[in-house]
């Protein structure tokens, strides 16, 4: 089969682990977001993310094709939907899309956005990923998720997980890392020693088995945001993180990165 591409044109269409409306989301696309088409099957596309080359089974009516040239020019866009609960789009018969920060703006021109043939006008400013510093806004930015419940396989406003929401931040500032938390815990460098840990490392955490599981963000080097039940700030020592509300250790510590 050709190579094919194509672009999510809704708020968020779910990545599943089959095709079938019964399988296990594994990830999301947001508005915006571009894919290579690896296998049709009946209405249910396998894809791969352009950005991260994640991939899952999506519903192709919530999605349209493009050309290479334009799944390449996207490749390089930095224009997102910037931290607000009131990311407005308007289409062209008059209904609204919502979108959650992260969301790309796709060709822009002057105040639309093109998704195929339909054109969208905006009711907010963009992002620009490419302009920000990430030590000066990481922990705003971070913080802006605060209470954002915990959805597996979720990477919006209405429902984030732990490596979805330091993917999702880490993408605000500009910085590209891998969709599960044992594929970022591949990226970056080691930090030896908790003690050194600084605001924007990432924490990563085992199971029993040995398994990379969770991942959060360090604040400092004794207190972490990351999403678990829903996003929250927790210490962390040695040992790993400590739930006040539970009384006990939650996750295990692993090991430490820095990424810039």
């Amino acid at each position: 089969m050709e190579n094919q591409y194509g672009i999510c044109r809704v708020s968020v269409s779910y990545l599943r682990s089959t095709a079938s409306d019964k399988a296990e989301v594994v990830s999301q696309l947001l508005f915006g977001e571009h894919f290579e088409i690896i296998e049709k099957e009946g209405h249910w596309w396998l894809v791969r993310n352009g950005y991260d080359e994640y991939e899952g089974w999506l519903d192709f009516r919530q999605v349209v094709s493009i050309s290479k040239s334009q799944f390449v020019e996207l490749q390089s866009c930095k224009l997102l939907a910037p931290l607000s609960f009131n990311n407005v789009l308007t289409a062209e018969d008059g209904t609204f899309y919502h979108l959650s920060p992260g969301s790309k703006i796709p060709f822009l021109k002057e105040d639309y956005c093109f998704i195929g043939e339909q054109k969208f006008k905006l009711g907010f400013v963009p992002h620009d990923s490419g302009s920000v510093d990430f030590m000066s806004e990481i922990e705003s930015t971070a913080k802006f998720f605060l209470n954002i419940p915990y959805l597996w396989g979720g990477k919006h406003l209405f429902g984030i997980d732990c490596s979805g929401f330091v993917q999702t931040v880490f993408k605000m500032l500009g910085l590209k890392i891998n969709r599960d938390a044992a594929q970022q815990a591949e990226q970056g460098e080691i930090v030896d020693f908790l003690a050194i840990a600084i605001l924007g490392d990432l924490a990563f955490f085992d199971n029993q088995e040995g398994k990379i599981t969770h991942v959060g963000l360090m604040l400092s080097n004794n207190q972490i945001i990351h999403s678990s039940s829903k996003v929250r700030i927790d210490p962390i020592d040695d040992q790993g993180i400590y739930n006040m509300e539970l009384g006990k250790y939650t996750h295990k510590l692993r090991i430490i990165k820095r990424f810039i």
